[in-house]
């Protein structure tokens, strides 16, 4: 029935018609359109109710027919039911239209009404908003023909899992047009299917009730979608299902279907601030298509204050999506199953001690990441970049521990006939079933690789290195003795310099005065006003490096040569390379210990060693004995340099390009020779033929 009920797809949109001649423009039309939708979906999901109960109880006493419908909860709209007036009878008399239009909203039952938002005021809460939005369409001339084009669209004969299959597909052309929809990727069936197959496979049709939860659930079709397709592959497996969503449309669409469902519970709020819903919960299954891409820095506050132990690291503030991840993990059984859709950030964002590859790091050191597959391109409805669902299991079995799969399933698609927005491509059962066939043996094949975790780890060593000349050699320092015998290595030598010239320059500077006592008071007002305005500035133009700058002592001078990378020391009757180093020189201001004033600004200059850090990228090892000779064979190998070792940081990160990088085949040097041979005589030829 999936195929035939996506025939009203265009029903629907044909109702956009009112709304493009009205003149609504059409990113508006989700908001128009949403609340008539829901409408048609209670009314088509209460008269099946309706005519399923009477044909299991019967319908001889009226009132108790009523009573027992209610005892379901589901939505109850006492117009329809009990004076079997629908909306399509509503809308045969366009006379008592808005009396009978306004009667059969104020006929729901509380709950309903308070979903749809039938005669909220202003300022209450809204989710959706038919009455606002109804108000509108009077003005506008065109309540009646919208809401008479709505009643035609019959979703009787549909179950629940046809509807939420339509919902979607209405949703997605819902969020090309709508501006509102940054971060929201609404999972397709195929997605769904495969995902749903992969939770069939690790969970067994033994009678035993299954909890699956949805902590971004938008509208339910992913939550729903998993559970109608576990259902029919265990139907032996009673399933109860949670979600939770912040997005008021798509929480009250979510929230009316559920309650046309057994044992299911929607909440509205926020899932990373809101902590109350579903607090004392741990789930089964948890499957989720996060916001990603998105900041979360308007609730930085609560997140950092968070105080339920979920986030052992936190993440960038412009992307949320490890966050979910966290609390998703947190809710998982300890023998529980998740699949999450990320896109491929949150595979190598971050720089070891960063927050996001603190996160993996930790995923990893609990052995919860049992696979990674990265899904096709223009997969989904409105983003067409690459796309990867991680798969969490709390319960490996004893063979998969300590073992990550990644899946490349770029590949692994049929191209769609017609475009469904930015998805051009599906993964039909031929190509699941590679994936789902993969992940049940484990092991390597074409597109599958099976790696020890620790495959996935890093260290960042740091390092300091001491810079060195063409000769490798760095200036020496002075060695100190102190009085109690103790050798020790000053860290510069100290020059008294009697002048400093910097000459290549548009504006040469020149000094000849290192202890300043006196200044222009036409310029400046105090002498530490000189300081900081005259001399300073004054300073920051020297450059050692790139202009010749010489500094010139009683019985030497002293420059860099840059072409050697090294300090020179130049007298009258020699000139000796010192080694690579900085000069460095620097300007103090001096107060007299009594009266604390600015008494003089003294320059001083310096040669000192040229350090600079760095770090180096190493593969890990678990056992350290053997990780720390890994190290010191790597900067054996590869430093060239001085250094001494600073931190060591370890990282956890995922590059599919890497495991799967299939090295372009280059052609010899003849054929390449040859080919440029015959390009020059075409050229050649063309010469000629513009020369005639």
């Amino acid at each position: 029935m999936s195929i035939n009920i996506l025939k009203y797809e265009s029903e629907v949109w044909k109702t956009a018609d009112f709304l493009r001649g009205a003149g609504i423009k059409e990113s508006d039309f989700p908001k128009y359109m949403m609340p008539f939708f829901a409408l048609i979906m209670v009314e088509s999901r209460m008269l099946r109710e309706v005519k399923n109960l009477e044909e299991t109880l019967g319908r001889d006493d009226e009132d108790e027919f009523i009573e027992m419908f209610r005892v379901e909860e589901a939505a109850y709209n006492d117009y329809a039911v009990r004076k079997n007036k629908t909306l399509k009878d509503i809308c045969k008399n366009d006379k008592t239209f808005d009396v009978d239009f306004h009667s059969y909203l104020k006929a729901f039952d509380n709950e309903t009404k308070y979903l749809l938002g039938v005669d909220k005021g202003t300022e209450e809460e809204k989710f959706l908003d038919i009455s606002g939005i109804a108000a509108q369409l009077k003005k506008k001339r065109i309540l009646f023909d919208t809401v008479k084009a709505w009643s035609e669209i019959d979703l009787t004969p549909f179950n629940n899992s046809e509807i939420t299959t339509l919902e979607e597909h209405i949703k997605r052309k819902w969020a090309d047009i709508s501006a509102e929809t940054a971060g929201e990727q609404y999972t397709p069936d195929d997605i769904i299917s495969l995902i749903s197959e992969i939770i069939a496979t690790k969970i067994e049709d033994n009678g035993k009730f299954l909890t699956i939860y949805d902590p971004t659930c938008g509208g339910g079709n992913l939550l729903f979608g998993v559970e109608d397709k576990i259902q029919e592959i265990h139907p032996n497996r009673p399933t109860a299902t949670y979600g939770q969503e912040w997005n008021g449309t798509l929480y009250a669409l979510a929230k009316i279907e559920s309650r046309f469902r057994k044992d299911t519970a929607i909440e509205y709020g926020n899932t990373l601030t809101d902590i109350g819903k579903f607090w004392d919960k741990t789930f089964n299954v948890i499957v989720a298509n996060p916001p990603y891409g998105v900041d979360w820095k308007g609730y930085e506050k609560d997140i950092r204050n968070d105080t339920t132990e979920r986030f052992v690291a936190l993440p960038s503030i412009s992307d949320g999506q490890f966050l979910f991840t966290q609390h998703i993990l947190h809710k998982l059984a300890d023998d529980g199953l998740s699949i999450v859709v990320h896109n491929g950030s949150t595979l190598f964002s971050g720089d070891a001690g960063s927050g996001e590859s603190n996160i993996r790091k930790h995923f990893f050191e609990k052995d919860w990441v049992e696979a990674i597959v990265q899904m096709p391109t223009d997969e989904f409805f409105n983003t067409g970049i690459y796309t990867y669902l991680w798969i969490f299991n709390k319960n490996k079995a004893a063979e998969r521990k300590d073992k990550v799969m990644l899946i490349n399933a770029s590949e692994l698609y049929i191209p769609l006939k017609k475009s469904k927005g930015k998805k051009r491509k599906e993964m039909d059962l031929t190509n699941r079933s590679k994936i789902v066939k993969a992940l049940t043996e484990f092991k390597d094949n074409e597109f599958a690789k099976v790696f020890d975790k620790w495959h996935f780890y890093y260290n960042r060593q740091s390092i300091m290195l001491t810079n060195i000349d063409e000769n490798g050699k760095a200036i020496e320092m002075p060695v100190k003795t102190s009085k109690d015998g103790e050798e020790k290595e000053e860290k510069s030598i100290k020059l008294t310099p009697t002048k400093i010239i910097q000459s290549d320059d548009e504006n040469p500077i020149e000094i000849t005065e290192f202890d300043i006592t006196t200044f222009d008071s036409t310029k400046y007002s105090s002498l530490e006003h000189y300081f900081e305005a005259g001399i300073k500035p004054l300073l920051a133009e020297l450059d050692y490096k790139e202009k010749k700058l010489t500094v010139f002592t009683k019985d030497a001078s002293y420059y860099f040569d840059a072409d050697k990378e090294t300090l020179i020391e130049q007298t009258k009757k020699e000139k000796t390379e010192l080694g690579c180093g900085k000069i460095v020189i620097r300007a103090a201001l001096k107060k007299d210990s009594k009266t604390k004033q600015p008494k003089s600004i003294n320059i001083t200059t310096e040669l000192t060693q040229n350090f600079q850090k760095d770090y180096e990228i190493i593969p890990y090892s678990p056992d350290e004995a053997t990780n720390q000779q890994n190290i010191a064979d790597f900067m054996a190998k590869y430093v060239f340099k001085p250094f001494e070792y600073l931190d060591n940081v370890i990282g956890v990160e995922i590059n599919f390009n890497k495991v799967f990088y299939i090295p372009v085949k280059l052609e010899e040097v003849s054929t390449l020779t040859a080919n440029l041979s015959e390009l020059e005589k075409e050229l050649k030829n063309l010469e000629n033929d513009l020369a005639l």
